[in-house]
């Protein structure tokens, strides 16, 4: 059929010219299609590299109390996705296939080192230059621009290097139980400290890890950062304020927490102060250092809007 079709005369003036009537024939019945097909193969492929990495996420790491906001942030990242996918589902304008495919063919890299040895940190960290070249690739700079922040928060899907945990805990655990006891002894109350041990009346409590605040300043980093971008600040030194007092709020809530759990024992017991309320006491922490930002935001929209104000007379 082929060698018939050379021989006879050809009805478009030559080879060439019918094989680009054919390519144009075949483009135009592919852009009638529905454009969300062609992240079909994307979304298999993110699947098959990225279900086994969360796997490994939640069996080892989001069981620990350092961890446990993985689930949310997951879930936050799913739901960004989801609330720009018109983005993804409109004819892009313009792509950026080079420096694309270069992100893309880095991220590749980083997953294959990463997973070849064992290097947990580097496997997810791969996610980012990976969705980063697919959204150049796909869509441009225009859909890099609009998917930005989501890049930026899978950072906190990153599992810290334990020795970094080390050298933070410590400290962070030292000055959460003097700090408590100072406020405990002023109160009136027959309390000691010994390193990260408080002793009040017959009861010792040693101030743990998941009472250092080091967890609660990741998670609640990553609330203020989810808050700033939703609420749209477009005042900069607002939104670095309020950046700024995340961990300040974060590590006086932990305080708090710590206070609340040394009173519950001192009154009702060892067994209450390890029992319902040491769980209770985490949502508590979230409660007032939310409150905080919450009231750090009012009092800085008060403070600005008056300016503008007085500069506009």
């Amino acid at each position: 059929m082929l060698i018939a079709l050379i021989c006879r005369p050809d009805p478009y003036g030559s080879i060439s010219h019918f094989l680009r009537k054919t390519l144009a024939v075949l483009d135009s019945q592919t852009s009638r299609s529905p454009i969300g097909f062609e992240w079909l193969p994307v979304t298999a492929g993110l699947f098959i590299l990225f279900v086994p990495t969360f796997y490994t996420l939640a069996i080892n790491y989001w069981g620990q109390d350092d961890y446990a906001h993985g689930p949310i942030i997951l879930a936050v990242i799913g739901w960004l996705i989801w609330d720009k996918r018109h983005l993804l589902l409109t004819a892009p304008t313009g792509i950026a296939k080079a420096p694309g495919f270069v992100l893309l063919i880095f991220g590749l890299l980083l997953y294959v080192l990463g997973r070849s040895q064992r290097v947990f940190i580097i496997e997810i960290a791969a996610l980012a230059p990976i969705l980063a070249g697919v959204l150049l690739v796909m869509r441009g700079w225009s859909g890099l621009r609009a998917f930005w922040f989501m890049l930026l928060f899978i950072a906190y899907l990153v599992p810290l290097p334990g020795m970094f945990l080390k050298v933070m805990t410590g400290p962070l655990k030292l000055y959460v139980s003097k700090i408590a006891e100072q406020i405990l002894y002023t109160a009136g109350y027959p309390v000691a400290n010994s390193g990260v041990i408080l002793t009040i009346g017959q009861y010792q409590l040693l101030v743990a890890d998941a009472c250092a605040g080091l967890n609660s300043m990741i998670s609640l980093s990553a609330l203020g950062l989810l808050y700033l971008y939703l609420i749209g600040h477009k005042n900069w030194l607002h939104n670095g304020l309020i950046l700024a007092s995340l961990v300040p709020i974060a590590f006086m809530a932990n305080i708090v927490r710590v206070l609340v759990l040394v009173l519950v024992t001192y009154y009702f017991g060892d067994a209450a102060g390890q029992g319902f309320a040491h769980g209770f006491s985490g949502l508590v922490l979230f409660v007032i250092a939310l409150a905080g930002i919450l009231a750090l935001d009012a009092i800085l929209a008060v403070f600005f809007k008056s300016r503008n104000r007085l500069a506009a007379q």
